[in-house]
């Protein structure tokens, strides 16, 4: 009998696993690597390459237009509103010459407009402004104005008493806070300034509406009205 037939089952067993450990074969948890073919791999870098050159010519064309128009800077975006044009092309429709405050560059209109009354029943002639310290003061003239329409245009604020402006005396509505209107009936038509500005600014841009609503001719209606009222000589 041979050496190798004596050795217990057990023992070549134990050879055999050795033998397979220190063998070529690679371990069986080991990562698996895919291998790519050159080709494939050029094809995988001329799409990544093609990508790149089809974002720089996106952007290379769209930088011209950026460059053309820049952002606003310092006091940001002031929009150019020709009052006196827009006051013109309402004059038709509007029955009467809506006012055009002139107040040199220190308040900026930011919009002037006519609205056609479809909510309110109140037709309107109107112009927002920002003031010299950054303020807001909105104003409304109407020639069809009711007690009703008037506290709605002055958040209901209550009657605190007058305030001389242009030679007129406007009746002035305050909260006590921020929010005040000032109302003033002349020349056949309500004028209503409000917002939330100081009452030194609310003088100096009514003061502005009353010149521009002196220079404008009276309605028919109200020029009737005044000379019927003349005593007769």
């Amino acid at each position: 009998m041979s050496e190798t037939q004596d050795k217990p089952a057990a023992e070549n067993q134990s050879e055999a696993a050795a033998a397979n450990q220190t063998g070529t074969q690679p371990p069986v948890n080991a990562p698996f690597k895919p291998v790519i073919a050159a080709k494939a791999a050029k094809r995988a870098n001329a799409s990544v390459i093609g990508m790149v050159i089809a974002l720089l010519v996106c952007v290379l064309a769209f930088l011209p237009i950026v460059l053309m128009n820049p952002a606003p800077k310092g006091e940001g975006f002031r929009p150019n509103v020709d009052v006196a044009a827009i006051a013109r092309n309402a004059t038709g429709v509007a029955g009467f010459t809506p006012v055009t405050p002139d107040t040199g560059d220190t308040f900026k209109p930011n919009y002037a407009r006519w609205e056609s009354g479809t909510g309110s029943g109140v037709p309107t002639w109107e112009i927002g402004f920002l003031t010299p310290k950054e303020a807001f003061i909105g104003l409304t003239q109407t020639n069809q104005a009711n007690p009703t329409w008037v506290l709605q245009q002055t958040g209901n604020l209550p009657v605190t008493g007058t305030r001389n402006a242009g030679g007129q005396d406007w009746e002035l509505r305050d909260s006590g806070k921020e929010k005040r209107s000032m109302v003033l009936e002349y020349r056949g038509t309500t004028l209503i300034l409000s917002g939330t500005a100081s009452l030194d600014e609310f003088a100096t841009l009514a003061a502005a509406v009353v010149k521009s609503a002196d220079q404008a001719p009276l309605p028919s209606g109200s020029a009737s009205a005044s000379a019927s009222a003349q005593p007769s000589s």
